[in-house]
């Protein structure tokens, strides 16, 4: 088996473990053994020639430490919790490189330390977020997007004297490894809307943004013990201290491994985090709910087969030269398939573009006390949209539906039973906005879009 079939063997086994359980479940009560699926095809992973044993380590063995703390602690996790599941990992990691690692320590403190110093440049970004200013943003991107905090982060870096490659850590832990739930803007917004001056909340601002990095895993446990989202706060699925702790002790031994073997700490970071979601997150009570919709779970099928029949066409068509041209028809693949649906009803994506980036505006008027997350998932479906467009569209205006030479198979969304009968789910006679909705219901949540 090439390193390209083991590579699509291994995501499409993945993603299929994740729908099946979906499919399986879908309508019904969520329990946290429900993802043990998604478990097994992890375990099927192996380091094959080329690849790193400890890289993938550090992917299987958060997995295993993730789904056996989070059955010892409970069988269920509520919507309003399962959000924050990807946030407790690297913490905890984080806190093991400060005490394997002094030198990173170092640097880190000095990067905090920094934060400080640039009080105008954080209260700067964080009232443009406030106001809206950046309009519709990913707050926790994992690139540098204007409003995030890696862009953030990263302006802070640039003049920092420390090694470059802590600082990519130190950007990699707050972006792909998504160190803690705090979005930019949350204790200044939380400060100025309980009436505090301006002055004080750029100082709350600045606190926070230290504490995340100095004392990771505190500052996750106090943000589980503020949140009060959809009004039904604090977390109160699991003791997250206690998750946190566990997680610590289990993994420990494979993050030193990674970092004798000179994996980067940056992957260190990112790696562990990034591949836990699929346990009560991607499935969970959430995605029950959201799946009973015929539409909406019809979308989410045609668009996985999309994604495995045009993998599997690249492979037969010998078009990946790199890891990365795998990535490239997975997430482009997926992207056109979107698009392609929202066609259907004769949408174009810079009508939903205009449509809620003008929703935008209204939404920051009518709440001023929002979470700096709200629009984040809107602004990923926006991008799908956008790229997908891209894709699907005629040559010269567009790929004329190739990725990498591939022609996306998008026979799978027209074979679908149900996007293409949307009259047996409303007034038959008008049914031309059914797949539009479903794919409105899926912009709060398009991680099954593009399938991680």
């Amino acid at each position: 088996m090439s390193l390209y079939e083991k590579v699509v063997e291994e995501a499409v086994g993945a993603t299929r473990a994740v729908f099946g359980v979906n499919k399986e479940k879908r309508g019904g009560k969520f329990h946290v053994k429900d993802a043990k699926p998604y478990v097994d095809a992890v375990n099927k992973m192996k380091a094959g020639e080329g690849q790193s044993k400890e890289v993938i380590a550090l992917h299987v063995d958060s997995v295993n430490a993730h789904f056996d703390i989070m059955t010892g602690l409970t069988d269920y996790v509520r919507p309003e919790d399962d959000p924050f599941v990807e946030h407790y990992q690297t913490p905890p990691i984080l806190e093991i490189l400060y005490d394997e690692d002094p030198d990173f320590k170092a640097s880190m403190w000095k990067f905090i330390e920094a934060i400080g110093a640039q009080a105008a440049l954080v209260g700067r970004e964080a009232v443009r977020r406030y106001g809206g200013m950046y309009g519709p943003t990913c707050v926790v991107d994992f690139a540098m997007s204007v409003g995030s905090v890696p862009n953030l982060v990263n302006q802070i870096l640039v003049d920092l004297d420390i090694p470059a490659d802590h600082k990519k850590t130190i950007l990699a832990s707050k972006s792909w490894g998504m160190n803690t739930s705090y979005g930019l803007g949350g204790a200044l917004r939380g400060a100025i809307e309980s009436g505090k001056t301006l002055a004080e909340a750029e100082r709350a601002e600045i606190e926070m943004l230290q504490m995340v990095y100095r004392e990771p895993i505190a500052a996750q446990a106090h943000l589980m013990d503020t949140h009060n989202l959809g009004g039904h706060g604090p977390h109160n699925s699991f003791d997250v201290r206690k998750y946190m702790q566990q997680y610590k002790d289990r993994m420990k031994p494979t993050i030193v491994a990674a970092m004798k073997a000179g994996v980067h700490q940056a992957n260190i970071c990112a790696v562990p985090a990034y591949c836990v979601g699929d346990v009560a997150h991607h499935t969970a009570q959430s995605a029950y709910n959201m799946f009973n919709d015929d539409m909406v779970f019809a979308i989410y099928e045609a668009v996985t087969d999309v994604l495995e029949n045009t993998l599997r066409r690249g492979l037969e068509k010998g078009a990946f030269k790199s890891v990365y041209d795998v990535l490239s028809v997975a997430t482009g693949s997926t992207a056109c398939a979107t698009a392609y649906i929202l066609w259907k009803d004769s949408f174009t994506v810079p009508m939903v573009i205009d449509l809620l980036n003008k929703r935008f505006h209204n939404y920051c008027a009518m709440h001023p006390d929002r979470g700096e997350a709200d629009e984040l998932h809107n602004v990923d479906f926006m991008d799908i949209l956008k790229r997908g467009e891209a894709i699907l569209d005629i040559t010269p205006l567009g790929k004329g539906g190739k990725i990498k030479g591939v022609e996306v198979d998008l026979s799978t969304v027209d074979s679908n039973d149900v996007i293409s009968n949307p009259q047996r789910y409303t007034y038959p006679a008008c049914a031309i906005t059914q797949r539009f909705a479903a794919l409105m219901t899926l912009s709060d949540f398009p991680c099954f879009l593009t399938p991680e």
